[in-house]
């Protein structure tokens, strides 16, 4: 839906609205509220540089009354920061300074894009964990009340987002212990997800904000106020990605070996009476990909499955393989040169290598290369194959044998 003042759609679970009615401010209110906001900015400026320098940088606005039923609370995008009138009127100044630092937290962690197709409401819980333990350890303003904080969870999945969505999904009571019992708790809102949006446009956008929080991370460190756990969160964000779709074509061309047939005879050794098969071209033998149906792993599939199609369009393999597997193979397809290749999920549980490799060895597949995707949150690989194993990994991790990406 989209609502007047906002340019782009807001997604949004309509039960956290449920019976709230809007109210118009008169100018008395809007004005004092707006010093708030300026106060805001300017107290972030002068006691947390980092999230002064991007305040500074992006506009802060009240929510007008048709917009309020959308953000009972408050509601950021890669471009502007908003507050419901009515929800800041009572926050002190340290829950400002905690409200508005927890806004900016969201587009510079990517949560806007990294949602896709997942439950609105349980994504932004995720992210909301993620970003109060950093604030509450760095002791930026006040939390407020009902504010999402489990640090037991922050610290078993690795400070993830996708993983502690996974873990609430599959957990509705510490859910909804979270929320207040109820899921009827307001919480902020989370403009522009990525959605509609061309592969090109999100990167500039992506690219914009690591060109901010640089400067931000540069301003803080000169005014010598910045915590060792957001200089390292922030150099990690601006650490070079390398391009795995990239890396995973590579590792498909070094297995491309000559193509030679006796149905053409190479007449150059035919005069010392050598009957020799001639070059026919460049072919890419048989490859397996083995896909691992955890949870934690699904969400990336369509964007390992449309590069898988792209680089077998482009290289032609002469067999496709494709192997679904949990803690055992659940599924299998093989595809010929030229067949379109499609995705066929099965299973969903635990994870292990070996059953793969076994069953290749089993059905006397013999891949000129094999690519994993996978979460690598296992330890039972199984001993290393005579061919080449690449693992594009949707999370950090080590493996005995192979070549690891991260996704």
């Amino acid at each position: 839906m989209t609502y007047a003042g906002i340019q782009k759609p807001i997604s949004i679970d309509s039960s956290c609205i449920e019976g709230y009615q809007p109210k118009p401010i008169d100018d008395t209110m809007k004005a004092t509220l707006e010093q708030k906001i300026s106060k805001l900015k300017s107290q972030l400026m002068l006691d947390y540089p980092f999230w002064g320098y991007i305040a500074m940088n992006l506009p802060f606005r009240l929510a007008t009354t048709e917009e309020q039923i959308a953000i009972p609370t408050a509601g950021v995008s890669y471009t502007e920061v908003i507050f419901n009138p009515w929800f800041i009127q009572g926050l002190s100044t340290d829950e400002d300074i905690f409200l508005g630092a927890h806004e900016l937290f969201h587009p510079m962690l990517e949560h806007l894009d990294r949602r896709q197709g997942r439950d609105p409401k349980l994504w932004n819980v995720a992210g909301d964990i993620v970003i109060n333990y950093y604030l509450v350890s760095d002791g930026i303003g006040k939390m407020l009340a009902n504010g999402c904080y489990d640090k037991e969870l922050f610290e078993r999945c690795d400070g993830n987002t996708d993983k502690i969505y996974d873990e609430l999904s599959k957990n509705p009571e510490r859910y909804k212990k979270l929320i207040g019992g109820d899921g009827d708790t307001p919480f902020d809102i989370q403009i522009e997800d990525g959605q509609g949006k061309s592969p090109a446009e999100i990167e500039q956008r992506k690219q914009q904000w690591k060109v901010l929080i640089a400067q931000a991370l540069q301003t803080a460190k000169a005014a010598g106020n910045v915590s060792a756990n957001m200089e390292l969160l922030v150099g990690e964000l601006l650490q070079p990605k390398v391009d795995w779709a990239k890396v995973m074509r590579e590792f498909q061309e070094k297995a491309i070996t000559d193509d030679r047939s006796f149905a053409r005879l190479n007449r150059r050794f035919i005069s010392q009476d050598l009957i020799l098969p001639a070059k026919t071209g460049e072919q890419l033998g048989e490859v397996a990909y083995a896909m691992d149906m955890s949870g934690s792993c699904l969400d990336y599939t369509t964007q390992f499955m449309s590069e898988l199609n792209a680089v077998c369009q482009e290289l032609k393999p002469k067999r496709i393989h494709i192997i679904y597997f949990d803690s055992e193979v659940c599924g299998y397809d093989v595809f010929e040169q030229g067949e379109e290749v499609t995705y066929n999920p099965k299973g969903g549980g635990g994870t292990a290598f070996s059953p793969v490799f076994k069953f290749m060895e089993e059905k006397d597949i013999n891949p000129v290369s094999c690519v994993f995707l996978t979460d690598l949150e296992c330890s039972d690989f199984g001993d290393a194959p005579d061919y080449p194993v690449l693992w594009v990994s949707t999370e950090k991790g080590e493996a005995p044998f192979g070549q690891i990406v991260l996704m």
